[in-house]
């Protein structure tokens, strides 16, 4: 009963949010093994908490739980190489310098295949010399993790260049979001498992380094069982299971009808975006529909959609407005609240995976298994 009350509690106080970001959720809570605080805050209406609040699923949640304070960092214990590769935009040098520092502070042995004097037009590289980064990474044996420098646009004149069925084989954990959904994707129908979290810039270039989404990062690349727990009071109750796939929404809307979509059916599909109004959200989504992909999945699981500006024109259409509407419309549930997107704190989802997916009472839970890990 005292849970109850909490959560009620918790629900009242809730502030309204913020022109420009979509993050109706009020609290975030990821349980992966991790400490109990895991969740920091990214000041955009997502914090984490980490009692008061029992786990949805049974069995063994409640041991990957236990402990309190902050853990030493778990990759530490073994020296894992970590691959960086520059599929997309560039970033300056002191940038790659500081990301660097980061990730060998945390105790990666790092392996950097971007070299910002190569920049071309609006590219890290040429299309060859970014294509060839990730095939040299892909066949370093030293190498692990595979991670993208950063989004912004580049990724999908690869497509072509690229031996998806050889990098699906290869064993490496490529990592990254935003631009980087068109090679997840690509990756996918091929059979091969990726993970849509963090990247260099500007996950690991940033001076608040955010102790949530390393610590999840992390604790994906190595267990291969995680979950995460977020609340949402409209979310509708359910029960379901499948492959969780999806990223960045505008990159699945401009893949739709290519050879590198991948044709997921009784899927779970998340999707998040940024500089997107709410028309603009609907309009893909929209598209994904009839092109049939949203009909063939369990539930559609909105991520973080941020800095955008509404417009005196919208007239009250905002997102809120978008998203009843939207759920008028599909034919399945539509989710909204998961801690992932273009925003400082945020949760690493191993794309491909198998996926349960429970809400009760707008206490949502994702729980994540069967993905490949470094060891």
């Amino acid at each position: 009963m005292k849970k109850f009350v909490v959560m009620l509690l918790l629900w009242a106080i809730v502030p309204l949010h913020a022109v420009g970001a979509f993050q109706p959720e009020a609290e975030t809570s990821v349980n992966a093994g991790l400490t109990a605080e895991a969740g920091t805050g990214n000041g955009n209406g997502v914090s984490g908490f980490s009692s008061g609040h029992s786990s949805l699923f049974r069995g063994k949640q409640e041991d990957r739980q236990a402990g309190h304070g902050r853990q030493k960092r778990v990759m530490n214990a073994r020296k894992i190489g970590i691959a960086i590769v520059a599929p997309g935009g560039y970033i300056p040098a002191a940038e790659l310098q500081r990301g660097l520092e980061t990730l060998k502070s945390q105790g990666y042995q790092v392996f950097n295949y971007y070299h910002p004097e190569k920049r071309y037009q609006r590219f890290a590289a040429t299309d060859k010399e970014r294509a060839a980064q990730i095939e040299q990474a892909a066949s370093n044996p030293e190498v692990k993790i595979v991670m993208a420098l950063r989004g912004g646009y580049g990724t999908t004149r690869l497509l072509p260049e690229l031996d998806f069925a050889g990098l699906a084989k290869s064993g490496k954990l490529f990592v990254g979001h935003s631009d980087f959904t068109a090679f997840e994707m690509a990756l996918l129908k091929q059979g091969g498992t990726s993970f849509a979290g963090p990247m260099l810039h500007p996950d690991l270039t940033r001076q608040d380094l955010s102790e949530f989404t390393l610590g999840h990062f992390e604790k994906c690349m190595i267990s291969p069982d995680s979950s995460v727990k977020w609340l949402s009071r409209d979310n509708p109750d359910i029960d379901v299971e499948g492959v969780l796939w999806g990223g960045n929404l505008t990159m699945l809307a401009h893949l739709t009808g290519t050879p590198w979509m991948p044709d997921i059916s009784s899927g779970i599909l998340f999707v998040e975006d940024i500089h997107e109004q709410p028309y603009r959200v609907e309009r893909m989504l929209l598209q994904l529909d009839e092109a049939g992909i949203l009909k063939k999945q369990k539930a559609l699981v909105l991520g973080q959609f941020t800095e955008f500006r509404a417009a005196d024109y919208d007239n009250g259409y905002d997102f809120q407005a978008m998203l009843a509407w939207l759920r008028s419309r599909l034919t399945i549930p539509v989710l909204t609240g998961l801690p992932f997107g273009h925003v400082k704190d945020k949760v690493t989802l191993p794309v491909g995976a198998h996926a349960r997916l429970l809400s009760r009472k707008g206490a949502s839970e994702l729980h994540l298994s069967d993905y490949p890990v470094v060891w």
